[in-house]
């Protein structure tokens, strides 16, 4: 599957979307970017697979779940995006650097990798598939 530039430029959009919406704690804009039948999983350093967490609903109650444990403000840079395809899916590539900022103080807290697969669904892209590798515990 080629990609035209504006699906490009719309996928592009839906991982900042997300990033923002996370940081910004906005679960509705956070939710939007995920299919109903998505699935997410992570691993951490290397360390043991972390879910997969199955459906739109698992997905958003570990955001939940996670924002409750934070008392830092979260910005997620997405960078390095590029395409490729997966069983003739789309699937994007992305580096993630997360910055956290407390008491005054920005530290980085963790670099990893995303590894989204992508379906148009409700007239828009959505992650159907998203994996996270972390270079480290954070």
């Amino acid at each position: 599957m080629s990609l035209a530039l504006e699906q490009k430029l719309a996928i592009h959009e839906l991982l900042g979307r997300a990033a923002y919406a996370y940081d910004e704690r906005d679960m509705e804009l956070l939710e939007s970017g995920f299919a109903g039948a998505a699935t997410m999983s992570m691993r951490i350093a290397g360390g043991d697979l972390i879910g997969p967490f199955e459906g739109r609903a698992a997905i958003m109650q570990l955001m939940h779940d996670s924002m409750a444990q934070q008392t830092d403000v979260r910005r997620h840079v997405i960078s390095n995006i590029f395409f490729e395809e997966e069983s003739g899916q789309p699937v994007v590539v992305s580096n993630l650097t997360l910055v956290a900022t407390e008491n005054g103080k920005a530290a980085l807290l963790a670099t990893g990798v995303y590894r989204d697969t992508l379906i148009e669904e409700d007239g828009g892209w959505r992650i159907l598939k998203r994996h996270v590798e972390l270079d480290s515990s954070y």
